[in-house]
């Protein structure tokens, strides 16, 4: 019995994060009260008390044996320089706390709120609005291009100017509002939104900005904002795709025959957004020098450059067709091009640089514009699929009473929930100066792989009206267009595999950047400190896995709202960090090419930040209906995370016995079908759907197709007394059954209803009926479409 509360005491210290000194201090009392302990093991104790707590006598007799011993078997992954650059080019923000067996909320909640400025907000309801105006998706796609009015309005604009700063001639945007201008214009049609996106994102305004010299800034930065020059980025090749250190586009440094040192540019280029339109061409290739003109090095490393499009030898003639989506996208092709050493970002400064660039920039499009585009095309989604099912009829009952529609629904509206909270939490660390580069990962996988989720089941719910082109079909194109989203910016397999863990392992771990450097460097004292550390961070989140397992942390004091699912999150951050040093400590270094499990862990830390911004929201922004939103939510991702639990310890060889144990005691299960119920319920309510899917262009114009819908589930309310009689007296027999009119006839005739409600009647039908209508044309129309 002493022993077993010996252990518990020692849990208990390990729980509160106790000094070393604690536990020799504890056992040496506990020896000296309970236990007949002679001079040898008081000796012995001692000893171990010196070589433990002395630092001097620890580094030389444990930790450099340690450190040669870990040097030799490779049992720490190495960092290459690629990695080393990932790495630095952003900041560490809420992830590092999931890696430390904690969740702080007061930190989280205490995150600075963006709100937008009057400038901002006019501008979303002003020059967005009047844009959206000027097209239509079914135009854009019709005439494979955006028309030259609407062309000459995103210049004089400045759309292509957002994240430039004023004093430059831009916008000077927040990321919020930069996400919000993007949200709106996805909603009337992705390919403007994507033309918009790109510039404001991964280009040369982005890299000029941050990497170019006054003198570029300049030259390039106004042009750029007013839309005199128009961008686009060549990176991708058809050999490096996710793997952008693969491009061998080439650059070789020369002297001209008066001696200038220039540079010859080959390349071939894929994928590049504007790129046949573009004035102004950014370049990622590979510089050598092999006549050593700038220095020893030959190689001198990827390096970015912008470059006048009608440059000789540069082809930007032709034209992809992304799965028919009509945004610009193009090869690009360059046979000895000669630019001046000026055109490089930053000049010689610049020079090998590329490569850290490219992960900043990359950043803006995984954590701003691609989700935008994400959460704009799931809100319509929503809007389109609640208020459709609220008019669709079948078996005499509109269809989301269905319990395989509810459920779809549901999910819908509760994924537009969660990706909405993870925009704004991501967003309003940015707009405070944080640069989450582990989480825009996150956000670019989570927002693309829902918004698909969300698409497919919206298409599932509508039928043949979600299948049949024409300006009726609200979704069909979002639905060809999400492989591109998925595809880009990295593509999902590698995000989830290799980023989202894989990074934030090195990156957000308190300690084992600290030990590779250390080793590297070979750094004793160093590593001393952070390997003692990580083995207390080690033992700590272990008695915490423990303790929260038992007590399903029901302990665990918690404020404010939703503190039940607050207190499972801290338990599995306790078991997500003891998880994680368990498998590196088993697996080593091997755990970066075990792919699956890194994606299994990317999983888990990914659905606690999906857990974390949704709760966040709802403190932010409390409404009662949103409740069920938010268990829905929690129960999803809190599922997910099990998932993810018993999968990682079932393909860890020396872990499986411990599956029988966590199945036994899931985190969640997924939500109960009455959640379901309860959600739809809520979205009846047209004014509650209005406001979760505010953000949405609609039309001024009646006969808008959004507009129509909103009008037809408005009218069918204001008539459901009149309808509910009419079935009613169907049922009963007290009219038979015919075509409408002839029922609404019978209805006026034996005074069921008065003229006046079989009016509005009448127009509610004929909304509905054009509402779950679907598109035609004369077939010699349809041939010419495209």
């Amino acid at each position: 019995m002493e022993a077993l509360i010996l252990l518990f005491i020692i849990l208990v210290f390990g729980f509160y994060s106790f000094p070393l000194y604690s536990y020799f201090a504890l056992v040496g009392a506990y020896s000296f009260v309970l236990c007949d302990t002679g001079i040898i093991f008081w000796s012995i104790f001692t000893l171990l008390g010196a070589v433990f707590l002395v630092p001097s006598l620890r580094m030389n007799l444990i930790t450099k044996k340690l450190v040669n011993f870990i040097n030799k078997k490779g049992l720490l992954p190495k960092i290459s320089t690629t990695e080393e650059a990932a790495l630095q080019a952003g900041t560490n923000w809420v992830e590092a706390d999931f890696f430390k067996a904690q969740v702080n909320f007061k930190e989280i909640n205490a995150q600075k709120v963006t709100l937008l400025t009057k400038e901002e907000q006019d501008f979303l309801d002003n020059e967005v609005n009047e844009l959206c105006e000027m097209t239509t998706d079914w135009e854009i796609f019709q005439n494979r291009d955006l028309s030259p009015q609407v062309w000459q309005f995103i210049k004089d604009k400045k759309f292509f100017g957002m994240i430039i700063p004023k004093e430059y001639g831009g916008l000077g945007f927040s990321a919020t509002a930069h996400s919000r201008v993007i949200e709106k214009l996805v909603s009337r049609s992705q390919v403007l939104a994507i033309t918009i996106m790109v510039p404001n994102s991964l280009g040369p305004a982005e890299l000029i900005l941050k990497h170019g010299t006054l003198k570029q800034k300049d030259r390039y930065l106004s042009d750029l904002a007013h839309g005199i020059q128009v961008p686009c980025f060549g990176l991708t090749e058809p050999n490096a795709g996710s793997d952008a250190t693969s491009i061998t586009s080439n650059g070789v440094v020369f002297k001209d025959e008066n001696g200038k040192l220039k540079i010859k540019l080959n390349f071939e280029k894929r994928y590049i957004t504007l790129g046949n339109i573009a004035t102004l061409v950014g370049l990622a290739f590979v510089l050598k020098d092999p006549e050593h003109l700038l220095g020893e090095n030959e190689d001198l490393g990827i390096t970015f450059a912008v470059i006048d499009a009608k440059t000789p030898g540069l082809d930007n003639s032709k034209r992809h067709d992304p799965l028919g989506i009509p945004f610009v996208n193009s090869p690009l092709y360059g046979k000895d091009v000669i630019i001046d050493m000026e055109n490089i970002i930053g000049e010689k400064d610049g020079i090998g640089k590329g490569w850290q660039m490219l992960v900043e920039s990359l950043s803006i499009g995984r954590g701003i514009s691609l989700p935008s585009v994400s959460l704009g095309g799931t809100k319509l989604a929503l809007n389109v699929t609640a208020s459709y099912c609220q008019l669709r009829e079948q078996f005499g009952l509109s269809i989301n009473y269905f319990e395989g529609v509810e459920e779809k629904i549901a999910k819908i509206a509760a994924f537009s929930y969660m990706l909405n909270s993870a925009r704004n939490y991501t967003l309003d660390a940015i707009d405070d100066g944080v640069k989450p580069g582990v989480i825009n990962s996150i956000m670019k996988y989570h927002t693309t792989e829902k918004f698909r989720t969300v698409i497919n089941d919206a298409m599932d719910v509508l039928g043949g009206s979600a299948i049949i082109r024409g300006e009726n079909n609200l979704l069909a194109h979002a639905y060809f267009a999400i492989p591109i989203s998925i595809t880009v910016e990295g593509a999902n397999i590698l995000t989830r595999n290799l980023m989202q863990f894989g990074q934030g392992l090195i990156k957000s771990h308190p300690y084992i950047y600290t030990e590779i450097t250390a080793l590297k460097n070979n750094n004793i004292e160093k590593f001393d400190k952070a390997f003692f550390a990580h083995i207390a961070l080690g033992f700590n989140s272990f008695a915490k896995s423990l303790a929260f397992y038992f007590t399903r942390a029901k302990f665990s004091y918690q404020k404010g709202e939703f503190k039940r699912y607050k207190q499972k999150l801290l338990w599995v951050s306790s078991e997500f960090t003891f998880l994680t040093n368990v498998a590196l400590g088993i697996l080593g270094p091997s755990l970066k090419k075990r792919e699956n499990i890194s994606a299994r862990f990317g999983d888990i830390l990914s659905n606690c930040y999906l857990i974390t911004a949704t709760l966040r929201e709802f403190e932010n922004n409390p409404n009662e209906e949103d409740r069920a939103l938010v268990d829905y939510v929690c129960n999803y991702c809190f599922n997910e995370i099990q998932i993810a639990r018993e999968e990682i310890i079932s393909n860890i060889g020396y872990l499986g016995f411990l599956l029988p144990l966590v199945k036994i005691n899931p985190f969640s299960i997924k939500a109960k079908d009455k959640l379901n119920a309860k959600i739809v319920k809520n979205l009846n309510n047209q004014d509650y759907l209005q406001k979760l899917t505010s953000s949405l262009f609609i039309s001024s114009n009646e006969n808008d197709r959004l507009n129509v819908i909103q009008e037809a589930v408005k009218q069918n309310k204001e008539c459901e007394a009149s309808f509910k009689k009419l079935k009613e007296s169907i049922k009963n027999e007290t009219i038979k059954k015919d075509s409408f009119e002839n029922m609404l006839t019978q209805l006026l005739e034996k005074n069921i209803l008065s003229s006046n409600e079989i009016e509005k009647m009448k127009k509610a039908h004929a909304l509905k009926q054009e509402v779950i209508s679907v598109d035609s044309f004369e077939a010699t129309i349809y041939k010419a479409q495209k």
